[in-house]
């Protein structure tokens, strides 16, 4: 049905939150999300109070039929955290944290990011793993699975997810753990947005005060990427590594001769005694001089980069798990490097990059079935980048980034879903292989059967 069919003035009646329209001031900041050339236009954006506000705004949906996007932090890379001319659930005043620092959980409302949630459990010194950025909000990166700094000694973010609140299609409030509709409770850690609207979120804690990491770029060669993955593969499952090649962009803590060349930028945590910390660190720092070295012990929520305000990038993203790094592989991302034409357009990062992340230890040991996550024994995630300025640059670098995934991929078909950009059916399935995407299926039918929610990476409901 039209959008026509939703009345601002009586959503306004009927629910407690903010309701935002086309003709008001704060409209077109409220429908702005991480990622720039992404510009939709929805018919009402709704800043919820409470569940009720959801129960209703999601039945409005069903009854009507217009198009649904629920937004927590805003980074889908295909921007489905936005629609045009539909209902936008919108969850950035859900924010309420409560820690239980003796029983080391935390009931947390999916409005708050990643940073907000981790800086205030830090000053407890405990806290959960994310991902990698702060302004990420804990509702899209928890229900796609949570791949961060903290994977290989703690899991990812799912397996400390004890318990969920969330409103399914019918508009029902349903709270999910083990042993309460176990069978959605498995779909939701790994399964994204197909299964509901996810308002709060039970967390286990782990003990998490200072953490050494930060920072270190090394000039970028095929001896230094191969050397930095066998490292990061050899360390202790308490270091998570993140690196980034690419070329150096022209920031104020980069020598200039390195301005335009390519580095290792990585970004690295661990999570233990600071001296064994130190210790772990050293072989990483031994591979080259380094461009910058800002590793310290620091407070955990200091990992997350400082970003700058009003960045907005464009970005085509190819995300990939593979087998092995080695010098041939190292060879091959230096030559797609060096060949790529994407510009930062003034950003912190930008460009071509390849970024590489080690996994394995605690996201490893849990069973492939236990959630919907499904990648648990791929030893490394690639993702491909091209960051540029403008998005009708995209049938340029389009090409660039496939031709790189291409010459890098191994045996491994998967994907991580929460780095898939708009790539159809057939890399959704590649998220959820197998017995995973069948079982989701049937589960999605149960709960989502006319598919209220498929403004995602969808998981159609099985049919019948």
């Amino acid at each position: 049905m039209s959008s026509s069919s939703i009345s601002i003035s009586k959503l306004r009646t009927d629910v407690g939150g903010r309701v935002i329209g086309p003709e008001d001031p704060e409209y077109d900041e409220a429908r702005t999300v991480f990622y720039g050339g992404i510009d939709r236009r929805p018919a009402v954006i709704v800043r919820v109070r409470d569940d009720m506000d959801v129960s209703r705004v999601v039945s409005l949906a069903r009854e009507t039929g217009v198009e649904l996007a629920v937004r927590s932090g805003g980074h889908s890379i295909p921007g489905h955290s936005m629609t045009d001319g539909g209902i936008v659930i919108d969850l950035a005043d859900l924010r309420a944290l409560d820690i239980d620092v003796e029983g080391r959980t935390a009931w947390a409302q999916t409005g708050l990011t990643a940073g907000e949630f981790s800086t205030a459990a830090n000053a407890c010194g405990l806290g959960v793993g994310f991902g990698d950025t702060g302004s990420v909000g804990i509702g899209g990166i928890t229900l796609g699975g949570g791949i961060g700094y903290l994977a290989r000694k703690h899991g990812l973010t799912i397996d400390d997810l004890l318990a969920a609140d969330i409103v399914t299609a019918d508009g029902e409030m349903r709270r999910l753990d083990a042993e309460t509709e176990p069978d959605l409770f498995w779909a939701i850690r790994g399964g994204g947005g197909n299964f509901g609207v996810a308002t709060r979120f039970r967390f286990r804690l782990h003990e998490l005060g200072t953490v050494v990491g930060g920072m270190l770029m090394l000039p970028a060669t095929a001896d230094t990427i191969a050397g930095f993955m066998a490292e990061s593969e050899a360390s202790p499952e308490e270091l998570g590594t993140i690196a980034n090649v690419m070329k150096a962009p022209p920031l104020p803590f980069v020598p200039e001769d390195a301005h335009g060349k390519l580095v290792i930028t990585a970004l690295m945590a661990f999570a233990g005694d600071t001296d064994a910390g130190q210790r772990a660190l050293a072989p990483f720092r031994a591979l080259a001089e380094p461009v910058a070295d800002m590793l310290r012990p620091m407070p955990y929520p200091e990992v997350y980069p400082p970003e700058q305000e009003g960045y907005h990038p464009v970005a085509i993203t190819r995300t990939m798990f593979v087998d092995h790094i080695g010098r041939a592989e190292a060879e091959t991302i230096i030559q797609h490097l060096e060949a790529s034409t994407a510009t930062a357009g003034g950003g912190p990062v930008g460009g071509g990059v390849a970024q590489l992340r080690t996994l394995g230890g605690a996201m490893a040991r849990v069973p492939v079935d236990a959630t919907a996550f499904a990648h648990r024994t791929s030893p490394i995630m690639v993702n491909v980048v091209a960051i540029f300025e403008r998005p009708d640059e995209s049938d340029v670098h389009g090409p660039w980034v496939d031709g790189f995934a291409g010459a890098l991929h191994q045996r491994d078909e998967g994907a991580y879903v929460n780095f898939l950009g708009d790539e159809g059916e057939e890399r959704i399935r590649a998220a959820y292989p197998g017995a995973t995407w069948d079982r989701l299926r049937q589960i999605k039918a149960h709960y989502d059967p006319t598919n209220v929610f498929r403004l995602n990476q969808n998981i159609p409901p099985a049919a019948g």
